[in-house]
């Protein structure tokens, strides 16, 4: 098992893609070439395009002879610079992280001041608007728990399309659970850390649109629970760029 860490800007997402510009594909040749053998690495969580990560999880099978804990040192030697294992250890033959249980933790960070910085740029969406965290704070609490989020996916996704071809209106295919939703204000960059079971397409990067619309005082932090009952992204606030968004961990229990 490999714990990864990446710099999502130059990469189209986590899965690979006609362009063969995924960060699977880059792993995948690496170890390839590391070990002699065709390596298809399975990771836990596909990242969209421009996402960044600080612990994705990924396995993958080999008759390599170099140990497991070693794997790490031996692949960062092939990797380009903006992606990195790291921590390698063994795991049973038949873990597939998929199919565990986890506690997915996000964090999307967003940029407050009248001045562009460029340092900030690259990790955070910048904002020019005063932001009221104690709304944000106030609107993020009616999200916990288990909720059906359609309002918070986007109708593009593989999950809609499927159900509407099945013909399922089965709210089970997008409910989560959030377990909790942490708001602060270092400064000018606001930190949104989010924890919970699994996340919908695009749903992350939504509610912080949410959110922040809640901050900016075009919304109160009660319209939460009616954008919620809609089920119907259109309700919902902006998508977000990729850039301010990482996936900051990943565990199983």
């Amino acid at each position: 098992m490999i714990k990864i860490a990446y710099d999502g800007t130059n990469y189209k997402g986590w899965q690979t893609g006609d362009k063969r510009n995924g960060i699977e594909d880059i792993i995948n040749s690496k170890i390839s070439k590391l070990t002699g053998e065709d390596i298809k690495i399975i990771g836990t969580s596909r990242t969209d395009s421009g996402v960044h990560s600080n612990g994705n999880i990924a396995v993958f099978d080999t008759e390599s002879n170099i140990r497991a804990d070693k794997f790490c040192f031996a692949i960062n030697n092939l990797l380009p610079s903006d992606i990195s294992i790291l921590e390698s250890k063994e795991v049973d033959l038949d873990f597939n992280p998929r199919k565990q249980n986890a506690i997915k933790t996000y964090v999307y960070r967003i940029h407050c001041g009248t001045i562009r910085n460029p340092i900030k740029e690259h990790f955070a969406h910048h904002v020019y608007y005063n932001v009221n965290v104690d709304k944000m704070i106030e609107a993020s609490k009616h999200l916990i728990g288990k909720h059906d989020f359609k309002s918070f996916i986007n109708p593009d996704s593989q999950t809609l399309k499927l159900a509407k071809q099945l013909g399922n209106t089965d709210e089970s295919l997008t409910t989560r659970e959030i377990y909790s939703i942490d708001i602060t204000k270092d400064d000018d960059i606001i930190t949104i850390v989010i924890k919970g079971n699994g996340f919908l397409y695009h749903m992350v990067r939504i509610i912080c649109g949410t959110l922040l619309k809640v901050g900016m005082n075009m919304w109160e932090p009660k319209d939460m629970i009616d954008i919620m009952n809609k089920k119907d992204r259109k309700f919902a606030g902006f998508t977000l760029p990729a850039k301010g968004l990482t996936l900051e961990s990943i565990e199983f229990v």
